[in-house]
């Protein structure tokens, strides 16, 4: 490799990492905005200047504050691992054959996601009230989540998991309920239940509803 396309391929690199750490400033600095002041007193001008850019950088990037409030989202979907969440959760389940196993540690992951994933769950269903954009993430973000239950609970009639009686319907309710941040409100935010509780409950909940 010449020195020219080397030096070429080092700034892409740099520039790229660059770009995706203002990024994240610009997405950490709108989530705490959004926690402490809520969707509609939080102005794009203000997530601009403290995140050190113009107005404009941040339209280009997320196309305004409801793609703002959805990049959070997503980001947060995928945890606190160097590998995101769903995809640990995927080569988890290929790997144990134990259902008791799987079950918990879904629990646990739930423990790890739902902290970052349930309060901008909860500030988009406040906004939905009056926000179309926000309504739209709300209806998004509950079919996704459905959808995921519903790929877990396919893989455990797959592999003959289930009890009798469970259907994958039955199963894809109990766990999109049990995945909700809405219980995970209850639990940990109004009674006060620290994640690791809150996700050990999940798991033995959905392990004794689920499987023999």
């Amino acid at each position: 490799m010449s020195a020219a396309k080397t030096t070429r391929t080092y700034n892409s690199r740099g520039r790229q990492e660059q770009a995706r750490r203002n990024r994240d400033s610009i997405l950490d600095i709108a989530r705490a905005g959004f926690l402490a002041h809520g969707y509609a007193a939080t102005t794009m001008t203000s997530i601009a200047d403290k995140s050190g850019v113009a107005i404009d950088t941040v339209h280009k990037a997320f196309g305004g504050k409801a793609g703002l409030v959805r990049a959070i989202y997503e980001r947060s979907l995928a945890g606190d691992g160097p590998v995101a969440a769903p995809l640990r959760s995927d080569e988890m389940q290929h790997a144990e054959l134990d259902p008791h196993v799987v079950v918990r540690r879904w629990g646990a992951l739930g423990a790890e996601v739902a902290p970052l994933v349930a309060p901008i769950h909860l500030l988009v269903r406040d906004a939905a009230i009056t926000d179309p954009e926000m309504a739209a993430l709300l209806r998004d973000s509950d079919a996704q989540r459905r959808d995921r239950m519903r790929q877990n609970a396919t893989t455990l009639a797959d592999r003959g998991d289930l009890k009798a009686g469970v259907t994958v319907e039955a199963a894809t309710d109990l766990m999109w309920t049990y995945s909700s941040p809405e219980l995970y409100e209850l639990l940990v935010v109004r009674c006060g239940w620290d994640p690791a509780r809150y996700g050990q409950f999940i798991g033995d909940s959905l392990a004794a509803a689920l499987l023999p």
